[in-house]
């Protein structure tokens, strides 16, 4: 897992020294997620509470190879939040999307590509959650784009693709009950990007 978020910052530092290319940059973004994790079983039986959408924010760095048909990766830390009831579930991740994009008229452009996840913390009701079932995962971005100059703003989606539950002890529907909150993101991400 380490290795793959290095390899993809090692690929994100060769789009830093790619700018002889034709429309290749590289640069900051950050901005609003509007998220939703999976369900939140409070014990084996019980039917599932659906969470209510949060926003939550996203920071990192991009690479971009070519012009109209694009190889865009990034690195980012992105912290979330899922409203369950009157609690709430809080996660931080690092994201690396590795995108494959395509100039479609004039400064808009569509993209889409895989985001490798790893999850950094998680926390529900003050409740450090250490048992998530992979620290690990991958989901799909999908969006549309527009670029002025050294300016993008982009809008994608972004969900999951395998449930990945934590697990934890004792909330609060007694000592030893098991309760599960599946941490699948469920998301729409909303970017300002700046070309340095």
């Amino acid at each position: 897992m380490r290795k793959l978020i290095f390899s993809t910052f090692l690929l994100t530092l060769f789009c830093l020294n790619a700018q002889a290319q034709n429309g290749s940059s590289f640069g900051i973004k950050g901005g609003l997620n509007y998220n939703a994790n999976g369900d939140y079983f409070e014990s084996i039986g019980e039917n599932a509470q659906n969470p209510e959408r949060n926003v939550g924010f996203h920071l990192g760095v991009f690479g971009k190879i070519g012009d109209k048909l694009y190889l865009r990766p990034e690195l980012m830390y992105t912290s979330t939040k899922s409203d369950y009831d009157s609690d709430e579930f809080t996660m931080k991740k690092i994201d690396a999307p590795i995108l494959v994009g395509a100039k479609v008229i004039g400064p808009i452009s569509v993209f889409a590509g895989p985001s490798f996840q790893y999850i950094l913390d998680t926390d529900f009701e003050g409740i450090n959650i250490d048992n998530v079932e992979d620290d690990f995962s991958v989901g799909l971005n999908f969006g549309i784009g527009l670029n002025f100059n050294k300016i993008g703003v982009d809008l994608r989606y972004e969900r999951g693709f395998s449930e990945n539950e934590a697990t934890f002890i004792g909330n609060n529907i007694g000592e030893g009950a098991v309760s599960r909150i599946d941490t699948r993101p469920d998301q729409l991400i909303l970017s300002l990007s700046i070309a340095l």
